[in-house]
């Protein structure tokens, strides 16, 4: 038996549904469906539970992961910790599947290997259409570099604990997980002598990235920083990551607390503030519900700085709030991987709120 894992965060349900349909198509029915919700918000999480009674073979388990960033490691770990079955394939909303793509997992499956496929990518438009799978004009297939989409048996998985956690927002954790697995002793192959599954067309990461604060969480230079870590667990033969702690649920009781802080801090955009913060705070505060306010100075607006900058006296240095976000997030996955917390930029993007649980 196999378990087909999807991991889901405010998408758009329509292509979830046009998945699963693609999945009631199956020549062999051997398999379950695991959808892992990472703290959609509410109205997102209703809809996609409607949609979901659809289909008796799906089962849906949802995490208080709201107001944190996109962490597809975290997501998948989450579904992995919950698997039964001895083999695992690590599915994408966006997939459309051949009707012979599980009768053909069922052959490739294997206690020693690993397999990932070849995919073909969809228009806009043509992903707008609904044809059977061998209709659909294809604009071009994944190389052997793209390993995002893979069936694993499920020890091996485990044996490793998953998939990098320090991973967020988008890049390398598919190249990793699977370098890992070798490093374990698992061979890993690409299947190519056929297209299997067709990725339905979606604006990429990269697209989306604005160079200022937004109210959806963003980090400008996570892909490269993804790619060193990467880089680095190979030249250091990092073959087992995360903590003991790792794919863990956040619950609704564990998120409801968090609207209790002990502790409450105002902090302004200054550097020195900032890093004091960062560095000599938050590694003191234990066992606490710490909420901080991050907020600009006003004085930079005033006209007494600008003639004090004018005539070259000193002023106090400032953070801009898109690189305080930027540090703080990346500081949140670097040293505090399993806490849980709530990060929002304010509407009128002039604050940071930063709620945490401390250990």
């Amino acid at each position: 038996m196999i378990t087909i894992l999807y991991i889901f965060k405010d998408k758009e349900v329509g292509r979830v549904k046009k998945s699963l349909d693609s999945l009631l198509c199956q020549t062999h029915k051997g398999f379950k469906v695991l959808l892992v919700d990472f703290g959609s918000g509410a109205d997102k999480s209703t809809e996609i539970q409607n949609v979901l009674k659809q289909y008796s073979f799906v089962e849906y388990l949802y995490s208080y992961h709201l107001h944190q960033p996109w962490s597809r490691s975290k997501a998948i770990n989450i579904g992995l910790r919950q698997v039964s079955t001895p083999y695992v394939f690590v599915a994408d909303i966006d997939m459309l599947f051949h009707k012979e793509f599980v009768a053909t997992l069922n052959d490739l499956k294997s206690s020693d290997r690993a397999h990932y496929f070849k995919v073909g990518f969809l228009t806009e438009n043509e992903s707008k259409i609904n044809k059977d799978f061998e209709d659909y004009s294809i604009a071009f297939t994944s190389s052997i570099g793209a390993q995002g989409l893979s069936l694993f048996p499920t020890e091996a998985l485990l044996s490793i604990r998953g998939f990098d956690e320090f991973f967020h927002f988008w890049g390398s954790e598919d190249e990793d997980v699977h370098a890992r697995l070798k490093m374990n002793g698992l061979k890993v192959n690409f299947f190519d002598k056929k297209v299997l599954m067709l990725h339905q067309w979606h604006p990429t990461y990269r697209n989306s990235l604005e160079k200022k604060l937004t109210t959806s969480l963003q980090h400008n230079t996570i892909s490269k920083i993804n790619q060193e870590h990467f880089r680095t667990n190979s030249m250091l033969n990092d073959g087992i990551v995360n903590t003991e702690n790792w794919g863990n649920v956040i619950t609704k009781n564990q998120f409801e607390n968090l609207a209790k802080p002990d502790v409450f801090l105002n902090v302004q955009n200054k550097k020195p503030e900032i890093d004091n913060f960062l560095f000599s705070v938050l590694p003191k505060l234990n066992n606490q519900i710490l909420e901080v306010l991050i907020q600009e100075d006003p004085y930079p607006k005033t006209l007494k700085y600008h003639i004090k900058r004018f005539l070259g006296k000193s002023i106090p240095e400032y953070y801009s709030l898109k690189e305080i976000n930027d540090v703080l997030l990346l500081h949140l996955i670097s040293f505090y991987p399993d806490a849980v917390y709530k990060y929002v930029v304010g509407e009128d993007l002039t604050s940071i709120t930063l709620t945490l649980q401390l250990q």
